[in-house]
């Protein structure tokens, strides 16, 4: 069924561009739009409509970006967002002639568009195809806040068992891969700011943003980056089933209370596999196994032991470390060199050991905006990683006099280095406003 939608697609975006070149009446954009046609007919034999999506610069069907496809259409793909369309949809009993109009439409200059492209289509007489936005902000830099408030609201329409766009999903998903490179940084720096805004920076957030910027780094290209930042996104849906009370639970858990939080991975994937055609299969796998410890001593308990998928072992530790990292109504935060000293012990035992080497090396043991005090006692943020040093990151100093040269404590001459970690809730909050 892909092939057909994808060639069709491709054919349809073909006719497109011959428009454009050899305007409307050439015999060759006749023998174009009957090849489009045709291949648009062939994918609704099966299905009443088909939908297409355009996520950034990538061509979306269902579940799957188009990667291959998107590559070989970059021109006919810019004719569509040059006229704000972001989601076409073919039915079926489409006529030649209503293809045909459409193509008109998109081939003629924009500002000949009366109105809507869609209402322009609909006084065109096409009934058969209809054309808009996805719903979420494509095509510009995506801002932090509103990226992370676009995926969090499937979470309620899955536990509630309501459909899920799926391309709106992952076209927000896809912003801030896109931006991972340049503004993680800047996500890291906010998460450090702004953790108590439980609305926007939710643990489950946190853990999928850490996990697709992880796998970008260790080298997972982008379409298998997509995947793992879905899963990571749905790991935990499972505790919307278990009692806030035995979730936020400050002291020890009963057996009975500890058993409710471990049956969390098994509700969650069982919810999940009901939205397999629209997610995917990854989600299902990583809710059941990101507790499952690399040498299985964790839950739940399997009647076949295997290691679990690499995916559930790269989200197990994003999720563990923004679990350490963030502070709750129940428990405090720890300070980065804490959650590194913890983490580690679990080496070989509770995570794969290239993974946690290479996850720290990454994020360093002072993220990012960490805000800390220097053996001189000056204090700095953390503006940069020393892979090869991970206890000796880049800094900028902010007190008592501000300097934007950067300060790298990695061999240094003066011998500087971070005497320990300023939390921004507690003695850190005074030096908040000079990192802007």
């Amino acid at each position: 069924m892909q092939e057909r939608i994808e060639l069709s697609f491709k054919d349809f975006l073909a006719a497109v561009q011959t428009a454009k070149l050899y305007g409307m009446g050439h015999p060759i954009l006749k023998k174009a739009l009957e090849k489009a046609f045709n291949s648009i007919e062939g994918a609704l034999m099966d299905r009443a409509e088909f939908t297409i999506g355009i996520i950034g610069d990538e061509i979306a069907f269902e579940k799957e970006i188009l990667f291959s496809l998107s590559k070989l259409a970059e021109v006919g793909v810019g004719y569509i967002k040059e006229r704000g369309i972001e989601r076409i949809t073919f039915n079926r009993g489409i006529e030649f002639v209503e293809l045909e109009k459409f193509v008109s439409l998109l081939s003629m200059p924009k500002e000949d568009i009366q109105g809507q492209p869609q209402d322009h289509l609909f006084s065109m007489g096409v009934n058969n195809i209809s054309i808009g936005k996805i719903g979420v902000s494509l095509g510009k830099p995506a801002q932090e806040e509103d990226s992370f408030i676009d995926i969090a609201s499937p979470l309620s329409r899955i536990f509630n068992h309501e459909a899920v766009d799926g391309i709106a999903l992952k076209s927000s998903i896809n912003n801030i891969i896109n931006n991972l490179g340049g503004q993680y940084q800047q996500l890291l720096k906010l998460n450090t700011l702004k953790r108590y805004d439980l609305g926007t920076f939710t643990h489950i957030i946190n853990t999928s943003v850490l996990s697709m910027y992880f796998s970008s780094k260790i080298g997972f290209p982008k379409d298998s980056i997509l995947e793992i930042g879905l899963a990571a996104l749905f790991h935990d849906i499972g505790k919307l089933y278990i009692s806030r009370k035995i979730i936020r639970k400050p002291g020890q858990l009963s057996e009975f209370e500890f058993s409710q939080i471990e049956s969390h991975t098994v509700l969650g994937s069982a919810l999940l596999l009901q939205y397999v055609d629209t997610l995917g299969i990854m989600p299902v796998v990583v809710s059941f196994e990101h507790h499952l410890k690399y040498d299985l001593s964790g839950y739940p308990k399997l009647s076949f032991p295997r290691r679990p998928n690499i995916v559930s072992q790269i989200v197990s530790v994003c999720d563990v470390y923004d679990a350490l990292s963030a502070r709750r109504s129940y428990k405090s935060d720890y300070p980065p060199d804490a959650i590194y000293n913890l983490m580690m012990r679990g080496k070989g035992t509770t995570y794969n050991p290239f993974l946690i080497d290479r996850f720290f090396q990454i994020v360093g043991v002072w993220p990012i905006g960490s805000i800390v005090a220097l053996s001189d006692r000056r204090v700095a943020v953390v503006s940069e990683e020393n892979q090869d040093d991970i206890f000796a990151p880049i800094v900028k100093v902010i007190y008592p006099e501000k300097k934007e040269a950067p300060v790298d404590l990695k061999g240094n001459k003066d011998n500087l280095k971070i005497e320990r970690y300023l939390n921004p809730w507690t003695e850190g909050k005074d030096f908040l406003h000079l990192l802007g």
